[in-house]
């Protein structure tokens, strides 16, 4: 019987696949909690007033990092749950701001599926977040290790 929301084992993916996930709206409350968790204690984040008369942007933008996890979340819920067994690198290129208000996902291509040791699998996919008018907000290239599948010699 197959476990609906499981993850690809990185047999399963060949360089070019691309996916595409369901959007994440941010909202003044998303900024305000990762801003509380994480300590983010910039007053572009926590002070309304001096981002009125100081920030470059107009509304209120969420941290790059806040985006960046919020993209990871959205991307790993339909590839790597599961499966995904340890974030090894990436680079983040910040390409726009994300107001409140917008809405994001994630195109993902894959761009590396090759096998290491006990069946596990080096992953590296190209993942542009997107916002609601189709701009790109921020591209990433996370590089994951993966599990094989069962069949392949490991279990997850």
């Amino acid at each position: 019987m197959k476990l609906l929301g499981h993850g690809f084992y990185w047999q399963d993916l060949r360089i070019g696949n691309r996916f595409y996930t369901y959007g994440r709206t941010l909202a003044d409350h998303d900024i305000t909690a990762f801003c509380n968790v994480t300590g983010f204690v910039e007053p572009l984040f926590t002070d309304a007033e001096y981002r009125r008369r100081h920030s470059a942007m107009v509304g209120f933008a969420a941290p790059a990092a806040l985006v960046y996890a919020v993209a990871e979340g959205l991307a790993l819920a339909g590839t790597a749950h599961g499966t995904g067994l340890a974030f090894l690198h990436t680079d983040i290129d910040v390409k726009a701001p994300v107001i409140v208000g917008d809405t994001v996902h994630v195109e993902i291509e894959i761009t590396e599926a090759r096998a290491t040791s006990k069946g596990r699998g080096l992953v590296r996919s190209r993942n542009s977040v997107l916002n609601q008018r189709g701009e790109t907000v921020m591209i990433y290239n996370p590089l994951r290790l993966m599990a094989g599948t069962p069949d392949a010699g490991t279990t997850v």
